[in-house]
C-alpha cells in the first residue's frame, strides 16, 4: 500500500488551523451529546472508519448510550432521538450529502427555528469541521497513533 503523508507531522500549520476551528467549536452553545451525534453521523455518511471509531468512543465516554449510537444509521425511524436531535441530524445529512440536492428550505427553516441564528451557524460549523476532518483522515489514511503523537 502506498505510504501517505503524515498530515499531523509534516504539515503542522494546516493541522493547527484545523485545531483552531476545534477550539472555536469547543466553546459553542451546542451540547456535547449533540456534537457527538453530528460527528458520528457525518463520519458514517463519509465512511470514515477512523473518525467513527474515535467519535463513538468519545460519545460513550461522555454518557451516550450504545443503543443510540447503533440507531444513528436509522435515526429517522428511531424513537430514541428528540426533535432537536432530528433537526440537527437532518442538517448533518443534507449538508454532508450535497448531491443531488442541497440543504432543503424545510430543513433550513426547521434548523433556524430550533437553534436560532447563532446556534444554526454553530451547527453548520460543526458539520463543516467534521466533514473536513473526515476528508483529511480518508485522504491521508490517518491512524490513531498520528493523533496521539501530536
Amino acid at each position: 500500500m502506498l505510504q501517505r503523508i503524515d498530515f499531523v507531522k509534516s504539515h503542522t500549520s494546516a493541522f493547527n488551523t484545523m485545531l483552531q476551528m476545534e477550539n472555536y467549536l469547543s466553546d459553542i452553545s451546542i451540547g456535547y451529546k449533540l456534537k457527538g451525534l453530528i460527528k458520528i453521523r457525518a463520519s458514517m455518511l463519509n465512511e470514515c472508519a477512523f473518525c467513527i471509531e474515535m467519535h463513538t468512543s468519545q460519545a460513550r465516554a461522555k454518557g451516550e448510550s450504545e443503543q443510540r449510537i447503533y440507531a444513528l444509521s436509522a435515526w429517522r425511524k428511531s424513537k430514541l432521538f428528540n426533535e432537536e436531535e432530528r433537526i440537527a441530524l437532518a442538517l448533518t445529512e443534507e449538508i454532508t450529502l450535497t448531491n443531488p440536492q442541497d440543504l432543503s428550505d424545510q430543513t433550513y427553516q426547521q434548523g433556524l427555528e430550533q437553534f436560532g441564528e447563532k446556534g444554526f451557524v454553530e451547527i453548520i460549523m460543526q458539520i463543516t469541521a467534521i466533514n473536513a476532518w473526515n476528508r483529511i483522515a480518508i485522504a491521508t489514511r490517518m491512524e490513531k497513533a498520528q493523533m496521539e503523537n501530536r
